[in-house]
């Protein structure tokens, strides 16, 4: 692995590399170097003790003096089951690195001009399996599936790591949700619980409860023990609780705004992205009609801030005033929700200027 980062070796990458710690070693990603380097490293970690001690049978492990086991690390947790009223919810999600074109027309609508080569390289993504995984439902994609459950529901995933290409332990950790230790699919060091440590080839059933503090649009994303180079290549996706029997949006759109760095990808500039494309006419061209209820939900994919604006539409904040451009950070989320009464083709895009020159965008048509 890479030295650590001094303050001074910090302030000097801050904003030109991701930083990320893993090992318990402060990591500047720089170049594909730094990159690979991080990746044998996660590769050469073991399932931690007491992962391996639950998932052969429930049984805290031995305490150690390294790491002194407390009596909350031995409680043992049940599976939740659905309220009254609820129902289970359920989903077979696998994660497996693909090669990724994030511009697929080669073209930006927006700014009209070619995109140069090179657009594709090897990304992590979700993908949604019929039951039992026995068939893909659709292409893996950056995000992966929204996940959807009302109030009372419980949401039952079937997690599958299936990569092979970057050879480490994966996970799914939701936000917003309720779940116990078991669930939380974090990799935590010595005190990693099962749920935390997918290593390839392996499969896990998270178990989330969709409590009424949880109603809202929320991300997940893995949080193994390479979390930020791996959420970082695509691992993220949305879940959203809705009141029990609510109306839905007749438009209803999940979009996240992200940067791919050229440590990971091995391309010189920074893609700047909607839901892992680059420029209108590549990234997410939302359709609807005058009458409609539209609601766009958007996310901070990256470390940095961003900021969601559509043009010719305002919506109201949650504090009840209107707005027509949101600030959004890493993991969090805003909803804009309308009732469309403005016809034409509409810009949306992060409203950091030298995003959205660097792709951040795409359009929103509206017919009469």
């Amino acid at each position: 692995m890479n030295r650590g980062l001094d303050r001074r070796a910090f302030l000097g990458v801050g904003g030109a590399a991701l930083i990320c710690t893993i090992g318990g070693k402060t990591v500047a990603l720089r170049n594909p170097e730094d990159v690979a380097a991080a990746d044998a490293y996660a590769r050469s970690i073991e399932r931690p003790a007491a992962a391996a001690a639950q998932k052969a049978k429930p049984k805290p492990p031995a305490t150690d003096v390294h790491n002194p086991k407390d009596a909350v690390d031995g409680l043992s947790f049940g599976t939740p089951q659905p309220q009254p009223g609820g129902q289970v919810r359920e989903y077979w999600i696998e994660a497996k690195s693909l090669a990724w074109d994030v511009a697929p027309t080669g073209w930006d609508q927006f700014m009209d001009h070619a995109i140069p080569k090179p657009r594709t390289f090897r990304a992590f993504a979700y993908r949604q399996w019929s039951e039992g995984f026995a068939a893909p439902l659709g292409p893996a994609g950056i995000p992966g599936p929204t996940l959807e459950a009302e109030v009372g529901d419980v949401l039952r995933v079937h997690f599958r790591n299936g990569d092979e290409s970057f050879g480490q332990a994966v996970t799914m950790h939701p936000h917003g949700v309720r779940y116990t230790p078991d669930y939380d699919g974090a990799y935590y060091g010595a005190y990693t619980r099962v749920g935390g440590f997918i290593a390839p080839g392996e499969e896990f059933t998270y178990t989330w409860e969709a409590t009424p503090d949880a109603v809202g649009v929320w991300p997940y994303h893995d949080h193994g023990p390479n979390e930020t180079l791996n959420t970082h290549r695509g691992l993220f996706g949305s879940i959203v609780v809705r009141e029990r029997g609510a109306r839905r949006p007749d438009v209803e759109t999940f979009l996240f705004f992200h940067a791919f760095a050229p440590s990971i990808t091995k391309i010189r500039r920074n893609l700047q992205c909607v839901n892992g494309r680059v420029a209108a006419g590549n990234t997410p061209t939302v359709r609807a009609k005058v009458g409609q209820d539209v609601a766009f939900h958007t996310f901070g994919g990256d470390d940095m801030l961003h900021t969601f604006h559509i043009h010719g539409h305002r919506w109201r904040a949650a504090d009840g005033t209107f707005t027509d451009n949101q600030p959004v950070g890493p993991m969090t989320s805003v909803t804009a929700r309308w009732t469309e009464d403005n016809p034409g083709r509409w810009l949306y895009h992060c409203h950091v200027l030298s995003h959205m020159d660097a792709g951040m965008t795409g359009w929103y048509l509206v017919e009469p």
